[in-house]
């Protein structure tokens, strides 16, 4: 019998085990002895997808669990709950919690509720988040801090699962330490009702014994080696052959791990794999006209507008290419800060290669009708709503479907059920497994392989459609900063990006980033080089290239509402995009106020190469001219210093930030300044933080545990914000 698989994560079970969790609580009183509360707070769909794989196991393992988002607040009362209750909350934004998490924080951070209101209940807490970006896990963070706050206790320890380094490495040992906590919590309930009982430590030891891999079952589902070796050929290379004549010869060719083999010890290894997840899908195709369809309804925001201008802002031969455009906004109203959400397509070429790898090219028009499967195990299944009834199959897959995500191990494994060779079913499980964890790591996720690659990779998987349904997101719209003004700019508003380049690599070609790409190509016609006049005044908006968009505001990325306070700025290369919209503003405002106080403004700013790629140089410099920029420090981190700067030459923000630390400093703790940081969340905003925990710490002779506290207060105050992506 064979359990369901998380999304993210595997399932060890074995045949003991399973009929032990199967009788475990047959003489329990009555069945809501072993019910509990699943509540998720969910911003892309990682935590749903977690809650509702919890849900579905626990009858594996003798619960009942009902299950509901946090937003659905009419069907669950926390205040009332004497159920043991499982959060699983995400974090977006600057370490918020998710949308459908707000009215829940909001309601348990009403300051009218007494110390104890809480105290009846009992919980577990996984919080999923990225230690890219700061503030890790904060959503779940703020919500646990508050329920202990209130007097509720843990029956079991939190998890904080980072999507940096993979969600299931703390995803996994945490559900399965969930069953033995929820086990000894259950029994409590049932041998008293005492259930006041301080919980919080009775299961501590056992999440982290299983997070580090000690005292864990030697349990799985174990792959038969006899089934699933390798060929016999496979198996021989690399290995010592012996001939007649006692002569010893070794294949010159070394065996190497790749996308598409592994080498010992993992290929001889037997494999702890997931359980095949339920299907519960059934997708029809049926022969009826779909024309007309271009792009997704407007009805989530999304308007289209034109684009009246494209720009290349670096010299061809720069190490990035990038791209301002202008789009006629007209009565959009936004504030420099805020960000827009573009709603960008799969490649055609991609689409057209995986209706072709999947042989449904002749079927490409058809109208696909999408039901829930009859007799699913899998719990709370529903039809996916971003995926429209009725819509053509190529509109789905351009429009609707993220083709080019790395597949969770969960498709994976569903993947390797639908492969005919043996030697690419075993190695498809292989990236699956326990065992393969560093595999899958390697050569899928780290390398950004998406479906397609598989596919290729592994000839004789055939999957059906439904099971793409099932497996693929949402295609998510990308997000802009605004790299403009309305005052500077009415109607209109700027975004620049790089466009990213993947280069060709064993797992996949050469291709560019899916919006990034996209958006090159689609102004193609109208894009004039660096310091270019156009031919022509305007284009006409019907032959100007469209685009969806809707407004993204920001809580708190803007200027301080108060002018006179100072503010220093960082950001490198397309970084700097938010703070030209500041500093139009600013501009505008001086021009507007002259009587009024302004404070100071720093922006650091860096690039490579100060003839190449220095981005919007001659509107700086004329901020700094006419005294809306204050100081103006940048750096260039690929140029030879001049032969008088040869000693110390600056060659990232954060040197040229330990250079100004006293005025950094100044600003900060003395007038109360706000300090803005955007751009590359993996290097420059941790190397930034970084330069600031040392500038505090030696301005005020403190150490670095106190100079933490101290930035962190920072951001609490709303003075030290970071607009960031990795």
């Amino acid at each position: 019998m064979l359990l369901k698989a998380r999304p993210c994560g595997i399932q060890y079970v074995t045949r003991l085990e399973l009929a032990f969790t199967k009788s475990s609580f047959h003489n329990m009183p009555c069945e809501v002895a072993a019910r509990f509360l699943i509540l998720y707070g969910s911003q892309r769909g990682q935590a749903q997808s977690i809650a509702e794989e919890i849900c579905q196991q626990a009858a594996e393992h003798g619960f009942t669990a009902d299950i509901s988002c946090l937003s659905n607040q009419h069907k669950y009362n926390v205040d009332r709950e004497i159920r043991p209750v499982v959060f699983v909350v995400s974090t977006t934004g600057d370490g918020d919690p998710p949308d459908t998490a707000q009215k829940f924080v909001r309601k348990i951070k009403n300051k009218s509720l007494v110390h104890d209101h809480f105290s009846h209940l009992r919980y577990a807490l996984l919080a999923l988040g990225d230690t890219n970006y700061a503030n890790f896990c904060n959503g779940g963070k703020t919500i646990d801090s508050r329920l202990q706050q209130l007097g509720a206790k843990h029956f079991y320890a939190t998890g904080h699962a980072d999507d940096g380094t993979g969600l299931e490495v703390v995803v996994d040992p945490w559900i399965e330490g969930l069953w033995d906590a929820l086990k000894k919590i259950f029994s409590s309930m049932s041998s008293s009702n005492q259930q006041s009982a301080d919980l919080s430590d009775c299961t501590q030891d056992n999440y982290h014994k299983n997070a580090s891999g000690q005292e864990k079952n030697k349990s799985g589902l174990e792959v038969d080696l006899q089934l699933l070796k390798l060929s016999e050929v496979d198996s021989q290379k690399g290995k010592t052959i012996t001939s007649d004549s006692s002569d010893v010869e070794t294949l010159s060719t070394a065996l190497v791990a790749s996308l598409k083999q592994s080498v010992p010890p993992l290929s001889e290894s037997v494999l702890n794999v997931p359980a095949l997840p339920a299907s519960y899908l059934e997708v029809c195709l049926e022969q009826v006209s779909t024309e007309g369809e271009t792009v997704p309804s407007d009805k989530d925001g999304y308007r289209e507008v034109s684009i009246s201008k494209a720009v290349q802002l670096t010299q061809d031969d720069a190490v990035k290419n990038a791209i301002l455009l202008e789009l006629d906004i007209s009565s959009i109203a936004y504030q420099p800060g805020d960000a827009f959400d573009i709603l960008c397509p799969n490649r055609a070429s991609e689409v057209e290669e995986l209706l072709l790898r999947l042989d449904l090219q002749t079927q490409k028009n058809c109208a696909v009708q999408v039901n829930l499967l009859k007799n699913s195990s899998k719990k709370a299944a529903k039809v996916p709503l971003h995926i429209p009834q009725s819509g053509s199959l190529q509109f789905i897959l351009t429009w609707c479907l993220e083709i080019r995500s790395a597949p969770k191990k969960a498709f994976v494994r569903a993947l390797a059920d639908f492969t005919q060779n043996g030697s690419e079913k075993r190695r498809l499980l292989e990236l699956c497994s326990k065992e393969g964890s560093a595999d899958y790591n390697s050569f899928v996720r780290d390398t950004n392989v998406c479906l397609l690659d598989l596919l290729w990779a592994f000839p004789s998987c055939l999957p059906p459609l439904s099971l793409l349904f099932e497996h693929l997101p949402k295609l998510q719209p990308r997000a802009y900063s605004a790299a403009s003004s309305s005052l500077q700019h009415p109607g209109k508003v700027h975004f620049v990006f790089n466009v990213v380049e993947f280069p060709a690599c064993p797992e996949h070609p050469a291709r560019t980033g899916l919006c990034t790409g996209w958006l090159a190509d689609h102004v193609s016609s109208i894009l004039r080089p660096l310091g270019t006049v156009p031919a022509s005044e305007h284009l006409g908006t019907s032959s100007q290239p469209k685009v969806h968009v809707r407004p993204r505001p920001s809580s708190t990325f803007h200027l301080p509402a108060d002018p006179s306070i100072p503010v220093v700025m960082v950001g490198p290369g397309t970084g700097v995009a938010p703070f030209i919209g500041f500093l139009q503003q600013r501009e505008k405002e001086r021009e507007a106020n002259q009587e009024a106080t302004f404070g100071e403004t720093w922006l650091f700013f860096g690039c490579r190469h100060k003839d190449k790629d220095f981005l919007f140089r001659e509107e700086l410099e004329r901020f700094a001219h006419n005294g809306t920029l204050s100081h103006l420090i940048v750096c260039f981190s690929r140029d030879e210093p001049d032969a008088a700067g040869t000693v110390n030459t600056p060659t990232y923000v954060q040197h040229n930030l330990r250079l100004h630390a006293k005025n950094v400093a100044s600003i900060l703790l003395k007038n109360k300044g706000c300090l803005y940081v955007c751009g590359d969340a993996k290097n420059m905003a941790k190397d930034v933080n970084d330069t600031l925990l040392e500038i505090i710490g030696n301005e005020l002779q403190i150490d670095k545990l106190d100079a933490m506290k101290i930035v962190a207060g920072l951001r609490e105050e709303k003075r030290y914000l970071q607009d960031i992506w990795s």
